[in-house]
């Protein structure tokens, strides 16, 4: 499903009928904007809408002789006008047609991409909710930490991707801007009113100003956004790759029925939807960093732009559409394993309290470097020799002296460090915040 999506709707947009398809409507607007403006006969421009065709077949083989793709795609389309095809391109540069015609594609594939980003929200809330109170412990360096929920990890996640939905909205506007300006952006031969028409009839604005190109660091900021997205996207396939660690356990892809992990050991379950996003990201942060070397380009324009974005523009726009439906479908399938996650917890003997106890000492007046060192010293030595970290607590007359038996037990109590899980949830899926849960 998520394939055949990817495939018959963003594969779509990048393939060269598309491309021509969008050429040749531009063409065509920019003769009936032309005909309005009373600078070639309306009749002309009805005949080149009419009858304007284009072969990519054809094409190609024009383009094998002439070794432009914009010349052999007019002198194409010339064949099926007549004697209206003078009017076609008047006053136009090559970059007028692709800088605008990569525009309109680039929007359109946006808006594929957030509608991908709503899908992945959609599942990421749903798992967060169905897991708001499902106690874990949290990790830094890889270490034991304290204790969270894999609901708070998730909304972590979903406050983070609607982020990158908000910068792919800022993005797709940034690249909605066309240019029908002529070759060096002057408009010499061309009145700015075509390109507004042009641009009105895509849902693009025109460029303020260009020169024979639109400036490459909209590109940049496009293609560094899906980079960021795509990094995003590891990041929850790390943390999903680390979680299904034979040591951990405490979550795993879905492995349907008849799947295989290792053509040698059939035991293996892998987490390789997870590996091939990791994977395919590296490929979107090398993409943007090859549409930042595309902003610095010799005077008006040159070409050295021209043969990477052919490769970037498809290749990112499909690839981050594809991780997001990927992702969407390991989150919605993702196999969660709360007990394993409460054996985890304990397997530290009480270690992940110790917070609590420097705390509460600090507040009877210890000073906190004395009070941090009553503290390590005990879980120090339940460290290293695996015993009850509690029960060394309460066993240690130095912290007695400061904190009674029911007041240690109170410190160990989980309940206790989550009293906010309900209004980090307000925050990130209401926009409000909560009261403390139980105050």
């Amino acid at each position: 499903m998520i394939e055949r999506y990817t495939r018959e709707d963003m594969g779509r947009i990048w393939t060269e009928e598309n491309k021509f398809q969008t050429w040749l409507l531009i063409e065509i607007l920019a003769c009936e904007a032309f005909a309005k403006i009373g600078q070639i006969p309306k009749k002309a421009a009805q005949n080149i809408r009419k009858n304007a065709r284009f072969s990519v077949k054809r094409i190609n083989t024009i383009e094998a002789k002439t070794k432009h793709d914009v010349i052999a795609f007019l002198t194409n389309i010339g064949e099926t006008v007549g004697q209206d095809a003078c009017y076609i391109h008047l006053g136009m540069t090559s970059s007028d047609v692709l800088d605008t015609a990569m525009a309109a594609r680039l929007r359109e594939a946006s808006m594929l991409i957030l509608k991908g980003c709503d899908r992945l929200l959609l599942a990421v809330k749903r798992k967060a909710m169905a897991h708001k109170h499902t106690v874990m412990v949290g990790r830094s360096h890889g270490i034991h930490a304290e204790p969270i929920t894999f609901g708070l990890k998730l909304a972590l996640w979903y406050d983070e991707m609607r982020r990158n939905r908000r910068r792919m909205e800022q993005a797709m506007e940034t690249i909605s801007i066309g240019k029908i300006s002529g070759a060096v952006g002057t408009y010499a031969n061309i009145s700015p009113k075509v390109e507004a028409y042009v641009c009105r009839k895509l849902n693009l604005k025109p460029a303020a100003v260009s020169s024979q190109i639109i400036q490459r660091d909209r590109y940049a900021e496009y293609f560094t956004t899906l980079a960021i997205m795509a990094s995003t996207l590891e990041k929850m396939a790390v943390e999903i790759r680390h979680l299904q660690r034979t040591e951990v356990s405490e979550a795993e892809e879905y492995f349907s029925k008849g799947q295989k992990g290792s053509s040698a050991m059939p035991h293996k379950r892998n987490p390789i939807g997870c590996e091939n996003l990791s994977g395919l990201a590296r490929l979107v942060r090398s993409n943007a960093a090859a549409a930042m070397n595309n902003v610095p380009l010799w005077h008006e324009r040159d070409i050295s732009h021209s043969s990477v974005e052919r490769v970037i523009a498809p290749d990112s726009t499909i690839l981050v559409d594809y991780m997001l439906n990927r992702m969407t479908g390991i989150i919605r399938d993702l196999v969660v394993y709360p007990k394993r996650m409460k054996e985890n917890m304990e397997l530290t003997n009480g270690l992940i309290f110790s917070q609590q106890i420097l705390l509460a000492l600090a507040k009877q007046g210890v000073s906190r470097e004395a009070a941090y060192s009553m503290v390590q010293k005990q879980a120090m030595h339940a460290w290293k020799k695996k015993k009850n970290f509690k029960e060394l607590i309460l066993n240690d007359s130095d912290i007695r002296n400061h904190l009674k038996p029911d007041v240690i037990e109170t410190l160990f109590d989980v309940k206790a460090q989550l009293g906010h899980v309900d209004t980090i949830f307000a925050r990130v899926f209401a926009g409000k915040s909560a009261k403390r849960t139980g105050a």
